[in-house]
C-alpha cells in the first residue's frame, strides 16, 4: 500500500483538514491547524507530504513522524509541528482502517468506557454565568469551562478581582459542590497579577487554572505552583514533550496537549506517557473540529491519567458551520451524562461526510484571533 495524494480543504468556522489517500482505496482523515494561520500550516502540510509521505507506505507510521519532525535542520514550533499533527492523525486513522481496530486498540487498548467532558461557557457578567452553567447542568453536564476574564490589565486591580470572584460564585452556585469548574487565564496577567487573581478564586475550588502565565514564561511557573492549592493546568501551546517537561517540572498539575498542534496523536501520547511519571493528569486541548476531536478519543480511551476532555460542541463563538456539519455518524459525540462513550469504529472512529468538505472548502473566512489593546493604547492579550 502506497500514498498517491494529500489533500488540504480550508473550512467554516476556521479549521482545516487533510485527506491522506492510497492506491488500496484506504483514506486517512486528520486536522492539521493553527488557528488564524490555516493557510501557512496548508502551505507546510503540502510541502511535507511531497517531501516524506507520497508514494510511501503509511503504516511506517512512527518512521513517517520521525522524519517529519528531524528531516530538516529547522524543526518545531506551532506551523510545523500542526502540519505534523494533522497528518500523523491521518496515517493513524488509516492505520486503524487497515488492520480493522480503533487508534486506541493499537495503543494497547482502552482503559475505560466513558471519557468526561466540558463545555465552555462565555458569559461576561454573573447573571449570564449563571444562566449558562444552568443550561449545560440540565443537559447533564457535570463541568464547565470559562475565561477567569476578558480584557486585563498586567495586575488585576480590585474592581477587576471582584469582578472575577462574582463571576466564579455564580458559577459555582449553579454547580453546587459536585460539579466542576476550570478557569482559563489565557496567559492575560503578569506572574504576580495571575497570583492575585488565584488568591481571590481559590475559595471556590476550580479544576484547574489554565495558562496562568503565557507559556514563554515557563520558568516561571513555579512560583505560581508553590503558592496556591489551585491546580495549575498548560499546554495548549506547549508542542514537544521537550517544551512540556519545564512546565512538570515547575509542578503543574494537568498539561494539556493539543492533537492538532503538539505533534498528533504520536508525540500527544509521549506527552501523556511523560506526565504519568511526575503524577500529572491529561486533559486535551480542543477548541476545534471532528477529527481534532475524534483524535483526543483515542488519547483520552488508551491513557491511564487522563482526566477532562475539552469539545467545541456549541462553542460561543463558532460561526458559519458547526463540528457535527461534517461528520455522518454524529452518534460519536453523542453526549451521555456530561460524557463521550468509547469509539468503535476503525481508525479514529468517525466517518467524515466528505461530500460536506469538499463543499465548504474555500468558504471560510481568513479567521484571526481579536487583536486587543488596553485603555491607553497598548497591546494587550486576547
Amino acid at each position: 500500500m502506497r500514498i498517491t495524494r494529500v489533500e488540504t480543504f480550508a473550512v467554516p468556522p476556521r479549521w482545516l483538514f487533510c485527506r491522506i489517500e492510497t492506491d488500496s482505496g484506504l483514506v486517512g482523515w486528520g486536522e492539521p491547524v493553527v488557528e488564524g494561520r490555516a493557510e501557512t500550516v496548508r502551505t507546510a502540510v503540502a510541502e511535507l507530504a511531497g517531501q516524506f509521505l507520497l508514494g510511501a507506505d503509511p503504516l511506517r507510521v512512527e518512521d513517517h513522524w520521525q522524519l517529519m519532525t528531524k528531516g530538516s535542520f529547522y524543526r518545531g514550533g506551532p506551523v510545523l509541528s500542526s502540519a505534523v499533527a494533522g497528518l500523523d492523525q491521518a496515517l493513524w486513522d488509516l492505520a486503524g482502517k487497515a488492520y480493522g481496530a480503533p487508534v486506541h486498540q493499537l495503543l494497547g487498548g482502552p482503559v475505560r468506557e466513558r471519557a468526561r467532558a466540558c463545555c465552555w461557557v462565555g458569559g461576561d457578567e454573573p447573571a449570564a454565568v449563571r444562566d449558562q452553567v444552568a443550561a449545560q447542568v440540565a443537559a447533564g453536564f457535570t463541568a464547565v469551562k470559562m475565561n477567569a476574564a476578558g480584557r486585563a490589565d498586567r495586575l488585576p486591580t480590585p474592581a477587576a478581582l471582584e469582578a472575577m470572584a462574582r463571576r466564579a460564585e455564580a458559577a459555582r452556585d449553579v454547580l453546587g459542590p459536585g460539579g466542576d469548574l476550570a478557569l482559563d487565564f489565557h496567559g492575560r496577567f503578569s506572574t504576580a497579577g495571575a497570583l492575585r487573581a488565584l488568591t481571590v478564586l481559590e475559595p471556590y475550588g476550580p479544576l484547574f487554572a489554565e495558562e496562568p502565565v503565557l507559556p514563554e514564561y515557563t520558568h516561571l511557573l513555579g512560583r505560581v505552583t508553590g503558592a496556591t492549592t489551585v491546580p495549575v493546568a498548560t499546554g495548549e501551546r506547549l508542542f514537544s514533550r521537550t517544551e512540556v517537561l519545564p512546565a512538570l517540572q515547575a509542578g503543574i498539575a494537568v498539561v494539556q496537549p493539543d492533537l492538532s498542534h503538539a505533534g498528533g496523536l504520536s508525540e500527544c501520547r509521549r506527552i501523556a506517557a511523560l506526565a504519568e511519571t511526575w503524577d500529572v493528569a491529561v486533559a486535551p486541548h480542543c477548541p476545534l473540529g471532528p477529527l481534532a476531536l475524534a483524535a483526543s478519543l483515542q488519547l483520552a480511551f488508551c491513557t491511564p491519567n487522563f482526566l477532562i476532555q475539552e469539545q467545541s460542541i456549541g462553542i460561543h463563538y463558532h460561526s458559519g458551520a458547526e463540528l457535527l456539519d461534517y461528520v455522518l455518524d454524529r452518534e460519536v459525540f453523542r453526549f451521555h451524562d456530561g460524557h463521550l462513550l468509547r469509539p468503535t469504529g476503525p481508525g479514529l472512529g468517525v466517518t467524515v461526510d466528505e461530500r460536506a468538505v469538499r463543499e465548504a472548502d474555500g468558504r471560510a473566512d481568513a479567521w484571526h484571533n481579536p487583536v486587543w489593546r488596553h485603555p491607553d493604547g497598548s497591546f494587550a492579550e486576547w
